[in-house]
């Protein structure tokens, strides 16, 4: 069974997809296989197809078709709850869950399942994203986008995180947008109160580059190698 990390955010719109593909990135240079998978995504092409899932599929090692690195995909882009309610479509996290266990009983040797949003995106009136990861039951990677609110929001996260049993296992400090004021107090700041390793920190890249966000992360405490 492949080491299995759930990625989410402290919002929607902080890099989770970009900082995923980077940490396939580095886990890929440490010699070891990949995949990802993005259970549910809204706001797709014409295809069917949504561009996060697409990055994730492009920077993983592993072959894998479309539906499995994406197998719930939604046309319009909003509330995943809300988009399956339109299509007519009921979203359940066991169901999910079981989908992703498809892919991390695979050949990969870690894999990385990408939330949508943040930490208590609903799936359905009584399940949110938050059940999905506790079914799967691996590490939590949180990824925080430094921007004014940050802390509060990642503090926040993390305590839903163990209020959830899940372990948080590393927080990547991404740069979103413009550099926020005092961005280095800020992580520092979050270092002291967060109870896990900083991961790294990546710049704005524009346009991102998985391959070099990836140099600017760490994660032996991950591997342990």
């Amino acid at each position: 069974m492949s080491k299995t990390w759930f990625v989410t955010g402290t919002d929607t719109e902080v890099g989770k997809t970009a900082i995923s593909c980077a940490l396939l990135q580095a886990v890929a240079r440490r010699g070891l296989r990949t995949a990802a998978v993005k259970p549910v995504a809204a706001g797709c092409d014409e295809q069917g197809h949504n561009e996060d899932a697409l990055a994730l599929q492009a920077a993983m090692t592993e072959d894998l078709p479309y539906a499995q690195v994406n197998p719930v995909a939604l046309a319009p882009p909003l509330a995943p709850h809300i988009a399956a309610a339109q299509a007519g479509r009921r979203l359940q996290a066991s169901r999910l869950a079981g989908l992703c266990r498809g892919v991390s009983s695979g050949p990969a040797d870690v894999v990385l399942i990408e939330g949508a949003g943040g930490w208590r995106v609903p799936l359905n009136d009584r399940e949110t994203l938050a059940d999905l990861a506790r079914e799967l039951g691996g590490g939590v990677i949180l990824v925080v986008g430094m921007r004014l609110g940050c802390i509060n929001h990642a503090l926040l996260t993390a305590e839903a995180i163990a209020r959830d049993g899940l372990t948080l296992a590393g927080w990547v400090a991404n740069q979103c947008g413009e550099r926020m004021s005092c961005h280095e107090e800020n992580v520092a700041t979050l270092q002291r109160w967060l109870p896990a390793p900083l991961l790294g920190e990546v710049p704005r890249l524009t346009p991102f580059d998985a391959s070099l966000a990836a140099e600017h992360l760490d994660i032996s405490s991950l591997i342990g190698k």
